[in-house]
């Protein structure tokens, strides 16, 4: 019997798989999530290289009360598309680790959406 996150790996490599055959030379928007916290940063593969990242770690003293809710999730994805415009990325493919997309991974990911960056 596997473990949840031996299964989220699996599901992981499954997806990097697919998204690799797609990426056509734009950037892969990549999230990770824990109890407490939630990651987004976006990814230059082809020179491996981070270009914007945002987490809950890096908001303002006071935007964010607790890093393990929606609403935490959606200032992530508001900073990560707005630093993604300084940067002039507007189109990503969007890696999810994993993990399934509901609750904080969709609420990043249509916040991302609403600001501006395109997949």
């Amino acid at each position: 019997m596997l473990s949840s996150s031996e299964l989220r790996i699996r599901r992981r490599n499954r997806q990097r798989s697919a998204i690799r055959r797609t990426i056509r030379g734009r950037y892969r928007l990549c999230i990770h999530r824990t109890g407490r916290h939630i990651y987004a940063q976006i990814i230059d593969d082809a020179n491996s290289r981070t270009l914007v990242a945002a987490s809950t770690l890096s908001a303002a003293p006071g935007e964010i009360a607790n890093g393990g809710n929606k609403a935490a999730a959606v200032v992530v994805g508001q900073m990560i598309a707005k630093k993604a415009r300084e940067k002039d990325i507007s189109s990503v493919v969007f890696d999810r680790s994993g993990f399934l997309y509901h609750g904080r991974v969709k609420a990043l990911a249509d916040s991302a959406r609403e600001h501006g960056l395109i997949f």
